[in-house]
């Protein structure tokens, strides 16, 4: 009987963690989401040969950049508020950036560094020396491997090149499993995601919803860089919930991840860059920006300024992340901000403290005026963090109220910019 009797209380407490409203994030993944901009890296024997999608039948002598320094590649992506950065190791071509030992196609059959380099080592050295963290991107899709045929075989040769890249460089905050090319192809997720875990257990995974159920971070769904207006964490996995903040990816250059020749037309202006910042940080996601360093292994200098401005400008607008208050609002009652003299401001920016749940599902922000609160904005999710934009305001009143929510939310920030002056109330 008492057999019995724990089973049942078990089993009720597991269903009870399956309610929406219980579910939280894990530390790595509270501590991941408060990063906000990544930059991922794609460099290989593509930004030689003016490709996009390599077959896999490239010589690895074209890869020789003479001028190569991940240095600058760090400091221009830390330059626009990146807090980490995620080098494609491997992409679909199967040219691997490390002296792997499980394939000759890699730096080490190139003239690059006298067959000597290691550009794994390079870039995650250079983010460790300036603050940032590093991730590795690592592809499924292989096609120049021939085992690829076997999926037996193949993933053993992925696991052992996944082995080495997750014992040699250091601690990795995330990992990306990309899904592209691979229909129809089996793999054995549940040995790669055991090998991650055995060396790198706070890694995050990031995967498509649809295609890995360990992921620990979502695709956001699309390359433009934008989440949507409502951008709930937790989402339904074949039966069960899981915290899966969204990621979403966009190359700094329109279209391209990789470089090309005579493609200065492609660089996104400043004013898409901070509109496509609203749409993901914004909207509670992760901006993850394509940086695409050129055939001499530099980033090229347009993209380094253009970086600079983005950085320089959300700094502007929202100053630093360490200068935010922090509200611990814990109540579905409205949250004013007053002051004896009217205040000027064009946007707000909401967050929600995670580690207590997602709860928020419709807001308000209101204005005194004339008597009478009047709309600013309204949404839905807050989620990490909401930014909203309306036309410039002044006003010595101004409220956030919560409509509609699962329990009482706990607001960790609510205050006012102003986009004309560039401060933060």
């Amino acid at each position: 009987m008492l057999k019995v009797s724990l089973a049942i209380c078990a089993t009720a407490a597991l269903l009870s963690a399956q309610n929406f409203v219980d579910m939280r994030p894990s530390p790595q993944q509270a501590a991941w989401q408060y990063l906000e901009i990544g930059a991922l890296i794609h460099f290989g024997p593509n930004s030689f040969m003016d490709r996009e999608w390599g077959d896999g039948q490239a010589d690895p002598q074209v890869f020789n950049p003479a001028q190569l320094d991940a240095g600058q590649w760090v400091a221009a992506a830390k330059s626009a508020g990146a807090a980490y950065v995620v080098l494609v190791a491997k992409h679909h071509d199967g040219f691997c950036l490390w002296p792997t030992e499980q394939t000759a196609y890699s730096v080490k059959a190139s003239p690059w560094r006298n067959g000597h380099g290691d550009l794994v080592r390079e870039v995650a050295d250079a983010a460790h020396r300036q603050g940032l963290r590093f991730g590795i991107y690592l592809s499924p899709w292989d096609r120049h491997e021939p085992r690829y045929k076997n999926n037996a075989a193949y993933d053993e040769y992925y696991g052992k090149e996944l082995t080495e890249l997750v014992t040699r460089y250091g601690d990795i905050v995330e990992f990306w499993l990309d899904g592209a090319g691979s229909e129809g192809h089996v793999y054995d997720f549940d040995s790669y995601v055991k090998t991650l875990r055995t060396y790198q257990p706070n890694a995050l995974i990031f995967a498509d919803v649809g295609f890995l159920q360990y992921g620990d971070i979502r695709w956001v769904g699309n390359e433009s860089g934008f989440a949507p207006e409502t951008n709930w964490n937790v989402v339904d996995r074949l039966g069960y919930l899981r915290w899966r903040p969204a990621e979403a990816d966009t190359p700094l250059r329109r279209d391209h991840w990789f470089w090309h020749p005579n493609d200065e037309k492609s660089l996104k202006p400043l004013a898409e860059l901070l509109d496509t910042y609203h749409k993901t940080v914004g909207r509670g996601a992760q901006l993850m920006i394509g940086l695409a360093p050129d055939r001499r292994g530099l980033l090229p200098e347009s993209d380094v300024a253009r970086l600079g401005e983005f950085g320089a400008e959300v700094r502007r607008i929202y100053g630093k992340a360490d200068e935010a208050p922090d509200a611990d609002w814990s109540s579905t009652a409205p949250l004013e901000i007053s002051g004896t003299e009217p205040m000027v401001f064009d946007r707000a920016v909401l967050m929600e403290r995670l580690t207590a749940g997602q709860r928020v599902a419709r807001y308000a922000i209101e204005a005194w005026d004339a008597g009478k609160w009047r709309t600013l904005a309204a949404g839905t999710t807050i989620g990490h963090k909401k930014i909203d934009i309306f036309p410039r305001t002044k006003a010595s009143r101004i409220r956030l109220r919560i409509i509609e929510a699962s329990g009482a939310p706990a607001i960790r920030e609510f205050r006012l910019c102003d986009a004309g002056a560039g401060g933060t109330r």
